[in-house]
């Protein structure tokens, strides 16, 4: 049995110091390196000791490996068998019959007294095995009040790391892109003079960055903040005289980095997601635009153009404040419904959130499968057409199919958009998207116009290279058909198809090249006063 005070002798070498032998936060931090590895034989702790933790070193016989010959290492391995203080191969045994450096050896020792002292309460401990245990920390004391030391510095290193991180609950993401650009064609006509003339476009090198942050407070919820600055402007429209062919991630030109998105988003219940909108809200931020990899919400990853990425009734309140939601219903269907005000933070009268601007949607998805899915979409909206809420489709389309250079200025405009959608998976490489859109507005006391635009899209995923996309989209920005007004106005009829190819190659997870071409048969409507224009671009995405 063993006496009070062998007790206390073996309390006193156990707990000396934490940075003198180690103690329980060693225990932690490296006995789990020994007991992951088969044998203790195995670790190379070697690998954490600088040139600073060895020149503590006082002798050179403590250079020396500790061999299984040795006293020590006979030693250890019995306290190790008898006390099972250190977990090696999957029998519990100790063995190796290799040589340990000393401070693989003083790792093992640490840990297996730190076992050894929680079992002198209960008697079992030899008066032998103490002397043997006391006898091995004076051999390796420097050893273990250099691991000690170690791991007190990786202890601070970590604290410090916590106390200074950017946020427990926050991730930052940016994207970065570069454009290469050029457009070229015949003639066009200048709708404000009306006098024909060569299309002059220079070759440009623009830019844009994003940095955004997504910050979860409960786990199921998302606050989205982001920051934009660029200056890639209006792409080509200064030369088009149209929005048809903008580049979906267009807009700054001014290079300020500016807050152009914040929105909250958040599960209501299993099947219910909110979408809180303050800052550059968006339909399609919440409902489904069936057009996956080319829709990326104006970023530099999907489709080339605005028009590439989703039927443009979806952008109809575009910018605006307001809140959406989507609820599934069942495992075949999903209903989407929102609200948007453009100047919904403007208190001046005519604007706000009830008194302005708006626009209201509502889409049914019908999903029979994982690979065909068809949409019905519904949009209410509302614009006085002034200089500070004009009637728009944000950035896509022809003038006359956005009621500019028809006199139609200051006359407000209440508008029923209809739009069906649909999305086949042929297969894991090929997937067809199409859309309809059609637009009945109604000029306020004046009359009424009618616009269209429609779409097909074949898209390839994985074309090469996993991660790639190949793109084909033929279809019509948003266009005049029909106005009926008092007195008429007349108007070109020209369907303006808009033909646009490109394919997104990988470099590298975090870097893409997209070189892509742009047509437009008939700008703004009229092929007789505008010859095609053909806008080339390689565009390079860096996504961090």
């Amino acid at each position: 049995m063993l006496k009070q005070a062998d007790y206390l002798c073996l309390g006193a070498i156990a707990k000396k110091s934490v940075t003198q032998y180690a103690g329980y936060k060693l225990m932690i931090a490296l006995s789990t390196l020994i007991t992951t590895s088969p044998a203790l034989a195995e670790v190379n702790l070697m690998e954490i000791n600088s040139q600073d933790s060895m020149a503590q070193i006082t002798s050179v016989s403590q250079l020396s490996d500790v061999s299984p010959t040795d006293w020590a290492y006979e030693a250890l391995r019995s306290l190790v068998e008898r006390y099972g203080c250190i977990v090696g191969y999957p029998d519990r045994t100790f063995r190796g019959n290799r040589a340990l450096s000393r401070y693989e050896f003083a790792a093992g020792l640490n840990a297996c007294m730190q076992s050894i002292e929680q079992l002198i309460g209960t008697g079992g401990v030899s008066q032998e095995d103490i002397e043997a245990l006391r006898r091995l920390i004076g051999e390796f004391e420097t050893e273990l009040a250099t691991l000690g030391a170690r791991v007190d510095n990786l202890e601070g290193r970590v604290a410090f790391l916590e106390d200074n991180q950017f946020s427990t609950t926050t991730k930052l993401a940016g994207e970065v892109s570069f454009t290469l650009a050029d457009a070229f064609g015949g003639d066009v006509t200048n709708p404000l003079t009306g006098i024909r003339e060569d299309f002059r476009a220079q070759t440009t090198f623009t830019s844009r960055v994003r940095l955004q942050m997504s910050t979860s407070f409960t786990g199921n919820d998302v606050l989205f903040t982001r920051l934009t600055g660029g200056n890639l402007g209006n792409s080509f429209g200064s030369q088009t005289f149209t929005d048809e062919g903008r580049f979906a991630y267009d807009g700054q030109a001014d290079n300020n980095l500016t807050l152009d998105r914040l929105h909250y988003y958040f599960s209501l219940t299993p099947s219910t997601r909110v979408f809180t909108m303050a800052s550059l809200g968006g339909h399609h931020f919440y409902a489904d635009t069936f057009n996956p990899g080319l829709e990326a919400g104006g970023g530099a990853g999907g489709a080339l153009s605005r028009f590439g990425e989703r039927n443009p009734i979806y952008r109809l309140g575009l910018g605006g404040q307001g809140v959406g939601f989507r609820q599934q219903l069942g495992s075949n269907f999903e209903l989407s419904a929102g609200y948007l005000a453009r100047g919904g933070n403007n208190p001046s009268e005519g604007r706000g959130l009830f008194n302005g601007n708006y626009s209201a949607l509502g889409q049914l998805v019908f999903k029979p499968n994982n690979r065909f899915k068809l949409g019905f979409t519904y949009i209410n909206s509302y614009d006085p057409n002034d200089a500070g809420s004009a009637f728009s489709f944000g950035g896509t389309g022809t003038r006359f199919g956005n009621l500019q250079g028809l006199g139609l200025n200051g006359i407000p405009v209440s508008s029923n958009s209809y739009g069906i959608q649909g999305q086949f998976d042929i297969s894991p490489n090929f997937s067809l998207r199409a859309w309809g859109g059609y637009t009945n507005a109604r000029l306020i006391e004046t009359g009424s116009a009618e616009i269209w635009n429609y779409a097909v899209a074949l898209a390839f995923p994985d074309l090469g290279k996993e991660g790639s996309l190949g793109a084909i989209i033929v279809g019509a920005e948003p266009h005049l058909t029909g106005l009926s007004v008092p007195g008429g106005v007349d108007f070109t009829k020209d369907t303006p198809l808009h033909i646009e190819v490109s394919y997104k190659y990988p470099i590298s997870d975090q870097v893409s090249i997209t070189p892509g071409l742009i047509v437009l048969t008939a700008p703004n409507q009229n092929s007789g006063a505008n010859d095609p224009i053909y806008i080339g671009t390689l565009r390079t995405t860096f996504s961090f």
